[in-house]
Formats: structure tokens, C-alpha cells, sequence
């Protein structure tokens, strides 16, 4: 048989007013230790979860980039947008 059971209360909204009954929005009075509990609780469970030995496959690195190279566009100028020889400007009236 099944027992009705209240099902769990989910945490207030960050706005709405702190279960605690100071009067202060949840978000400036107890999310950050809310929030804080939960990691610890995350991290304890993740603990027991993991396995004795520490995990020796790291990703593959990603592959090489290929060569851009286009040799049938002519040398390929290196200074980005900039064609012209770096010249200061030119100032006065003239």
C-alpha cells in the first residue's frame, strides 16, 4: 500500500520572503547558505561515488590545425586589414 506523503517543500524563490522569518528576500539572507550546504552535500556524495584511483585517461588533445595556406592567392600579407607601411600621419596645413 501506498502512504500519502507530503511531498518535499521546494526552496523558496530568490525573491520571496526567507523561510527564517526575518522579513529579508531569501536571496540576501539564506541562498548563499543554502547554496553552500547543497555543494558540500554534492561533493561528499561525489566523493563516495568516485573511484580509489585517480582517473589516468585525460581527454585526447584536439588534432592539429590544418596549414591555411593558399599559394594560389599570392603572399599572403600577415598584418591583418593593414596594407600600407606603418607611417605616421602626416599634420599641418599645406
Amino acid at each position: 500500500m501506498r502512504k500519502d506523503v507530503a511531498p518535499p517543500n521546494p526552496p523558496p524563490g530568490r525573491n520571496d520572503p526567507c523561510h527564517c522569518g526575518s522579513g529579508k528576500k531569501y536571496k540576501q539572507c539564506h541562498l548563499d547558505k543554502d547554496e553552500a550546504s547543497a555543494r558540500a552535500a554534492r561533493a561528499t556524495g561525489a566523493e563516495k561515488d568516485a573511484p580509489a584511483e585517480p582517473a589516468a585517461d585525460k581527454p585526447a588533445p584536439p588534432p592539429p590545425r590544418h596549414n591555411t595556406r593558399q599559394p594560389w592567392k599570392g603572399t599572403q600579407n600577415t598584418r591583418g586589414f593593414q596594407t600600407k607601411a606603418n607611417l605616421p600621419r602626416r599634420s599641418g596645413g599645406g
